[in-house]
């Protein structure tokens, strides 16, 4: 008996060799499959190099070491806990996992004898087991399978149940069975619920936190019984981790949420489905299905090219700045040397695109002259316009540390932005029921608005409905705060200085009064003129809030030179 222990003990110590070196060889490399390879795929790899290196056939020991390596590996790969704690934590050249065994399968290792593969001839042990060969209640799991498959004659035991047997007495709970040892303990993948780092998702999550809220949503659905939940939920939760702050993760139960699986049509049929609810077809998102290798670098780029893309791309040199119009929302652009949106913006996009208008736009430098005239010092930069097109340069050289804290650090900016448009807009209101509509200039009230009884009078040229009411809005504005200004002003009442509007495509003789050509090449024009003395100043620049306010203020102080008019404009 004791040369048979001797015997069983060299055998396993001289596999376990075997194994522990098998260990830390890449699994995927040893069957030769990708790292998204489905269960069919890497079981046909299996098999086909099981035959190919069995001991039955090849009785060099290096075929023995090859054959206990592809064994192992498919262990792994096969058990979707064992492949995602490999995927989560290994690399190439093996992990802390796979070369201690994992504890999901107890820390066992198993090794097939012959005909490949779970059900066959196989013994499984724990490397800490060596040691612990007596003390009843201490005894540790320790197995072997030498033919059969499980059944009425397949049996696992512990260190007592060897003793036991061989010399009689001990602990016989279990029975003794000898009919072939067995008992696979390779761990069975049984339905569980998705982790909880991912959301579980029904109707009423849709309708509220996910349709039409402008954040990318990466979605699994599945049944609880289909093979690869696991391994595919790990995926996700690593592309989840890498764009935190860009992207929400949530899977669907299709087994409890049958009819909402079904109506969304997303039911999963042979394995787990992935979605990703995008605005790229539509701006009110929609649920788009990857179909590409299940590859972790793969579904990222998927993800990234679903997000958000509510940020209009501009060009300075031909952009016209918002000034004050009827529209409520505030505007934002985000001056960037990248030639694309960046991730960080169309994000912010998505989360504002009801509260706000985003532009980007690609500069080169601060030196840039359309940069410069924005006030702008460093990029990136976010320059912003309240809905009274009044500008404000938010932030410059903003720095990045990474993806979620930017989208929090900007989202604090917007908020703060946004609560400043408000104030501005009440204010507005409460201007725009004390003040009065801009005229329009005839023949009928020259006199009155322009005559030689008006020192100053400020008349805005359109030549469109758009410029129309573009005029109108700004003068409005700049007349009611233009007003304390006026009272230090070389012209004293608040009455000596009126505004106009003038429609340029019906009044082009008054405008060659001032101009030969009538200023024809301008679809806004703000003219400054003096009756009394037929002396005129002309306003051709951006036209904004800003920049009209700061026109008017110099006429209105003196600092700006007037010239003499060719001839005494007559309005027809």
């Amino acid at each position: 008996m004791n040369t048979r222990l001797t015997s069983w003990i060299i055998l396993s110590v001289s596999l376990f060799v075997l194994v522990l070196e098998a260990k830390t060889i890449d699994p995927y490399k040893v069957l030769g499959v990708e790292r998204n390879a489905g269960q069919r795929e890497i079981q046909k790899a299996f098999h086909k190099l099981s035959l190919q290196y069995h001991p039955d056939k090849n009785k060099n020991k290096g075929a023995q070491e090859k054959f206990a390596e592809i064994n192992n590996a498919y262990d792994i790969l096969s058990d979707e806990e064992k492949r995602k704690n490999y995927d989560m934590y290994g690399d190439e050249k093996g992990s802390p996992g796979f070369d201690a065994g994992h504890p999901g399968d107890n820390g066992r290792y198993t090794y097939f004898t012959s005909g490949g593969g779970p059900g066959h001839d196989q013994f499984t042990f724990r490397p800490d087991e060596w040691q612990s060969m007596g003390g009843q209640g201490g005894s540790k799991s320790f197995s072997f399978s030498f033919g059969g498959s499980r059944g009425p004659d397949s049996f696992g035991f512990g260190m007592d149940d060897i003793f036991s047997n061989f010399f009689g007495g001990g602990n016989t709970k279990g029975g003794s069975r000898f009919g072939g040892f067995s008992g696979s303990t390779r761990s069975q993948s049984s339905p569980r619920s998705p982790p909880k780092s991912i959301r579980t998702i029904n109707s009423q999550v849709l309708e509220k936190e996910i349709a039409d809220q402008g954040i990318t949503w990466l979605l699994l659905s599945y049944t609880p019984t289909l093979k690869g939940n696991q391994h595919i939920e790990s995926i996700i939760e690593e592309v989840s981790s890498s764009l935190q702050g860009a992207l929400k993760v949530g899977s669907i139960n299709c087994e409890t949420e049958l009819s909402f699986c079904k109506d969304l049509s997303i039911y999963p049929r042979r394995g787990p489905r992935v979605f990703v609810y995008s605005y790229i077809p539509s701006e009110k998102g929609s649920l788009v299905e990857y179909n590409d290798d299940l590859a972790v670098k793969n579904l990222k780029s998927f993800c990234q090219e679903h997000l958000p893309r509510f940020s209009k791309r501009v060009n300075l040199n031909h952009f016209e700045f918002p000034s004050s119009t009827t529209e409520k929302l505030p505007r934002v652009m985000l001056l960037s040397t990248k030639k694309d949106t960046p991730i960080i913006w169309r994000v912010l996009s998505g989360l504002y695109h009801k509260r706000f208008i985003f532009y980007d736009a690609e500069v080169h430098d601060v030196t840039d002259p359309t940069v410069r005239k924005l006030g702008v010092e460093a990029l990136p930069a976010i320059v912003g316009w309240l809905s009274n097109g009044e500008k404000h340069v938010l932030k410059t050289g903003i720095s990045v540390k990474d993806l979620k804290s930017a989208v929090d650090d900007l989202s604090m900016l917007l908020d703060g932005f946004e609560k400043k448009n408000k104030k501005a807009g009440a204010r507005k209101a409460q201007t725009n029921t004390a003040e009065k509509q801009i005229p329009l200039l005839t023949g009928s009230n020259f006199d009155a608005l322009c005559g030689e009884s008006t020192p100053v009078c400020i008349i805005g040229a359109f030549r469109s409905s758009r410029g129309r009411e573009k005029l109108e809005s700004i003068l409005s504005m700049v007349s009611q705060k233009s007003l304390s200004r006026r009272q230090k002003s070389a012209f004293g009442s608040r009455d000596s200085v009126s505004y106009t509007l003038m429609d340029a495509t019906k009044q082009s003789a008054f405008l060659n009064a001032f101009d030969n050509a009538g200023f024809k090449s301008a679809d806004i024009l703000l003219v400054a003129y003096k009756p009394r003395k037929r002396k005129f100043a002309a306003f051709v620049g951006e036209t904004t809030t800003e920049e009209v306010e700061r026109f008017i203020s110099s006429v209105l102080n003196g600092d700006i030179q007037f010239k003499e008019t060719r001839q005494k404009p007559v309005v027809k």
